[in-house]
């Protein structure tokens, strides 16, 4: 039996689901502008977070590597997440991907990692919030206000999420605008006030360069293309629709970090050692006075909930992915009657969300963050070797590249990422916690076969080429 007939077979404890299943789905499906937002939120949402690098090795290393960096990681994974997601536009994403290229065991481990790393990641964007808020209202730093405000905005977000990805796509839009245009305006204002020469002075005369800080900060500000893949089931017309999302949110995230950076890099003159997280603000006040400083600020809290609603709904739409390839019980694949959202998915996601940000997690992030790296190795893994073993699926969107450029294409983010993985992330604790999430994403896989095995649990399985037939007559 060829290999991927094996793998999308039924088991002999679980059901499948039939096409007329997933046709019977009343909801909205996700168009262009909306999934272009969500996407940009899921990596970028705007220039905030950036002024770290501009810290760490001056304004000119911090402009060249917002201008290479795109094209060494950011571009690799985004047409990796466009090659895979049109031929296998399923709810699970990478989880499908790494299950065809090596099998079940590899993709509940995907899954694992992705959805650990996600969740943790998801839980710092109230805290990030809530220190601009702080800012205005100093009652929020510590005790019990601050310990409401995060559980309360985290209760409100979600509830957001479970209204529907339609309106999170459009609130993405709304929110994108609203937190861009003051970075924009302060842009314009700047214009008359650059000298050039300060894109390269100001790294001379200041302290020692750290490079650590430099590439941590560029390898946050540009991940996460792949997590758009486990939307793609929402998406209208997905084949078509995701590879031009996908592009339109590269560019985007490009100009929105580069603008800035080039507009106050060259406009105003600080020792670099000021640029940490939310100079930005300080620089607007520069440029053009405290409206716009507040306007920033405003923004800065708006962006927080935009990557809020876009991770959180890639967290939820990959538990009911998971559940419709069997990896996770049916009960898992259940949505809202009124809004047709994964509202047990949202619910887990809230749930561990809230636990995780009262706690010192900066240790857990940074694991949380190996984990996505050693996901992503695995998905160029899985990418070259359908490639390979694997040359007649139908791909709707194909790179334009052989094999061996492919391999290069492939070994060069990848080379990166496990300098990030070694060099800036890994710690004696990160190898610590990573290994314990690793080890329990292992024995979750085994105790999942036993359910199945002993018929404790109902499991269901959508039929992929089923499926992709759905799909394809959603496009006629």
């Amino acid at each position: 039996m060829d290999r991927e007939e094996d793998l999308s077979a039924p088991t002999e404890t679980s059901t499948i689901i039939s096409p007329t299943t997933i046709t019977s789905r009343n909801t909205k499906k996700l168009t262009l502008i909306p999934l272009i937002f969500i996407i940009y939120f899921e990596v970028a949402g705007g220039p905030y977070g950036e002024e770290p690098t501009v810290k760490a090795a001056g304004p000119l290393f911090a402009i060249l590597g917002f201008l290479i960096f795109p094209f060494i990681w950011s571009i690799p994974q985004a047409l990796v997440t466009a090659e895979l997601t049109t031929a296998f536009p399923g709810n699970s994403g990478f989880v499908i991907w790494v299950e065809r290229a090596f099998g079940p065991f590899w993709g509940s481990l995907m899954g694992t990692w992705k959805f650990l790393s996600n969740v943790i990641n998801i839980a710092s964007f109230p805290i990030l919030g809530l220190d601009y808020v702080q800012k205005i209202f100093p009652n929020f730093k510590h005790g019990w206000p601050r310990y409401v405000a995060i559980w309360g905005s985290t209760m409100v977000l979600s509830f957001l999420n479970y209204t529907g990805l339609t309106i999170v796509g459009y609130a993405a839009v709304l929110i994108a605008v609203v937190s861009l245009a003051p970075f924009f305006l302060m842009s314009f204002i700047a214009i008359p006030k650059i000298h050039p020469h300060r894109w390269v002075s100001l790294g001379q005369k200041s302290v020692k360069r750290d490079w650590t800080l430099f590439f941590n900060t560029l390898f946050w500000n540009l991940n996460y293309w792949d997590n758009v893949s486990t939307l793609a089931g929402e998406v209208d017309r997905p084949q078509k629709t995701l590879p031009l999302a996908l592009l339109v949110a590269v560019i985007l995230a490009c100009v929105t970090y580069l603008i800035p950076l080039f507009a106050i890099t060259g406009s105003i003159s600080v020792d670099q050692r000021e640029w940490e997280i939310g100079f930005h603000a300080q620089a607007a006040e520069m440029i053009a006075g405290n409206w716009l400083k507040i306007w920033i600020e405003i923004g800065a809290v708006l962006s927080t909930i935009g990557l809020f609603e876009a991770q959180l709904s890639t967290s939820a739409y990959l538990i009911l992915g998971m559940a419709e390839r069997g990896i996770l019980p049916k009960f898992f694949r259940v949505r809202s009657k009124w809004f047709n959202t994964p509202w047990l998915g949202i619910l887990l996601c809230t749930s561990i969300v809230i636990g995780v940000s009262y706690m010192n997690f900066t240790n857990i992030i940074s694991s949380a963050n190996f984990l996505y790296g050693l996901g992503v190795l695995l998905e160029f893994s899985s990418f070259l070797w359908l490639r390979w073993k694997s040359p007649m699926i139908n791909r709707p969107y194909r790179v334009p590249l052989k094999l061996p450029l492919l391999v290069i294409m492939c070994l060069i983010p990848s080379g990166f990422l496990i300098f990030i993985l070694i060099m800036v992330i890994a710690t004696k604790i990160t190898f610590l916690v990573t290994g314990v999430m690793t080890v329990a994403g292992i024995g979750f896989f085994f105790f999942v076969k036993l359910c199945k095995t002993k018929k404790w649990l109902e499991f269901s399985i959508i039929n992929e080429e089923e499926e992709k037939d759905v799909f394809e007559m959603d496009d006629l």
